[in-house]
């Protein structure tokens, strides 16, 4: 197969998962060869609580990943690292830490080492203030370093995987059958619509009907979809005639459109093209190019811990140090606890104190405490 159509193809299965979920591990397996490595997997995290899970992954044993959420995602310096994560953006292990002072860490030499992986690179499909939803391709030795033909084919796939990872998660549903997607969906709590290539509505869900009679975010002049602002009416429409054209016409388009009513609540679209793959029985059967899943946006504040690094400009491994001086107190023990040797933290150490002008751990204390009560008081 040419590399254009099996991109192609290959997009086209990715929208296909939004709707069932059941595809995902077969999904993610061949966007891993499909970018260069051997497993793949969408995962959320939690930087502050230094928590997640596994939504869907291929390639790695049951026993890893058990493992990797159990144990080590508290050890990993990329958890931290997701703080600065720029949504849509691949970064790997050395975009977040020194390479040879991951090889140190426990994670590596425990969790990454044994199953042959040299490096991992990751993309945030999306962010909160404190975590991350996260899609990663996993390199293995065989595979050499990651190189710049790795993260290109990355960036070809994320803007599908972000639009079919979020439809998705809007949809909290295991799967849905979609030739009777819209019956599935007219109890659905969230507004959905359906519209064709010119933006006029063929379908809408009991929230989506009642969103359009508000008239204070989206609304209907007749059957066409309009938006009082141009930019965002613009967007959308724009969206929709690529949809028609199929799933690689549509690429970044539409991902993530805001939305601003009337009077100022805020609230995000997602676009779901509808034209290929097992989703043209709902083109067939309503004359529909898209679907519009439309949903009140959550409001994102910056974690502290954010604020701190940004503050005083300390990178992924200064804050992972800083944060595991707070919680846990003398070099020895943080070092044991990140899987670094003693020296190491008393570099990065060092650097702390110089940025954020203090000159003993209890500073730091206060500090970090400083930063959390201002935030959440």
């Amino acid at each position: 197969m040419r590399e254009a159509e099996r991109l192609s193809a290959l997009i086209g299965v990715i929208y296909d998962a939004a709707l069932d979920a059941g595809l995902w591990p077969d999904v993610l397996a061949r966007c891993a060869e499909f970018i260069g490595g051997p497993a793949a997997a969408l995962f959320s995290k939690d930087a502050a609580s230094k928590t997640g899970d596994v939504a869907y992954y291929a390639g790695i044993e049951d026993h890893y990943k058990h493992l990797y959420f159990e144990k080590y995602i508290k050890l990993d310096p990329l958890t931290v690292g997701h703080y600065f994560a720029t949504v849509e953006e691949p970064v790997s292990v050395g975009d977040i830490i020194p390479y040879d002072e991951f090889l140190e860490t426990r994670a590596y030499r425990e969790w990454g080492k044994p199953q042959g992986f040299i490096d991992v690179l990751n993309v945030a499909l999306d962010k909160t203030a404190t975590s991350a939803a996260m899609f990663c391709v996993f390199r293995h030795e065989r595979n050499g370093p990651i190189d710049g033909e790795m993260r290109q084919r990355m960036r070809l796939l994320t803007p599908h995987l972000r639009r079919a990872a979020l439809i998705g998660r809007v949809i909290t549903l295991k799967t849905a059958e979609a030739a009777s997607f819209a019956d599935t969906f007219d109890g659905f709590k969230d507004s959905l619509l359906l519209v064709d290539a010119q933006g006029n509505i063929v379908h809408a869900n009991a929230s989506g009907h009642a969103l359009l009679a508000e008239g204070i975010v989206l609304r209907a002049a007749g059957r066409r979809l309009t938006s009082d602002d141009p930019d965002t009416d613009t967007a959308l429409h724009a969206t929709f005639a690529a949809a028609a054209e199929g799933d690689d016409a549509v690429g970044i388009k539409g991902v993530a459109v805001l939305l601003v009513s009337r009077n100022a609540e805020r609230y995000v679209a997602h676009v779901l093209p509808l034209t290929s793959g097992a989703r043209r029985e709902v083109s067939r059967s309503y004359s529909a190019a898209a679907a519009l899943f439309i949903h009140k946006a959550v409001l994102d504040t910056p974690s502290p811990p954010e604020v701190i690094a940004k503050s005083y400009k300390l990178t992924p491994t200064e804050l992972r140090v800083l944060l595991a001086v707070v919680e846990i107190g003398g070099v020895p023990e943080v070092a044991e606890a990140l899987g670094i040797a003693e020296t190491t933290v008393k570099t990065h150490l060092g650097r702390i104190y110089e940025k954020t002008a203090t000159a003993r751990q209890a500073d730091l204390v206060k500090l970090v405490a400083g930063y959390s009560n201002s935030l959440v008081g």
